[in-house]
């Protein structure tokens, strides 16, 4: 499935997921605009930390972008495919916890809460990812589930 990359009022979601046009505010929490915020990544820009990886990640689910999920995830773990539900609604994102993963580190850690409805369902889903530094560009390698 292919996005719009028009300019701000692209919309860069999926059939059946969230629609957030890039002069929305951007679902990872921040305050700015999707185009301002984790819009250049899902176009393509690597983020420059590990946190802004997370983040961009983040919205990548709720926009059901499961080809950027996949590309921003390490070669030497990730699935070889990726099978998002569009029922389930992420509804916010906390980031708890981050360790490195700047300028200049090899690897970064953010742990992280990410609230989620599905139908009747809510919930959160408590996570403590690990990234690494390779190739000019921040990797998502795995985590662990709280």
């Amino acid at each position: 499935m292919d996005i719009e990359h028009e300019a701000s009022d692209a919309v860069l979601s999926r059939p059946g997921f969230a629609l957030i046009r890039g002069t929305d505010r951007c679902p990872c929490g921040t305050g700015r605009s999707l185009d301002g915020c984790c819009g250049p990544a899902l176009r393509g820009t690597p983020p420059a930390t590990a946190e802004a990886l997370m983040r961009s990640r983040y919205t990548a689910f709720v926009l059901g972008d499961a080809a950027y999920l996949l590309g921003s995830w390490h070669p030497g773990t990730r699935p070889e495919t990726l099978d998002l539900d569009p029922m389930l609604r992420w509804r916010g994102l906390e980031i708890e916890d981050v360790e490195s993963g700047v300028a200049g580190d090899k690897r970064g850690l953010v742990a992280f809460r990410a609230r989620w409805r599905d139908g009747r369902e809510e919930g959160a889903l408590r996570e403590r990812s690990r990234f690494v530094f390779q190739s000019d560009r921040w990797w998502y390698l795995d985590g662990v589930i709280d």
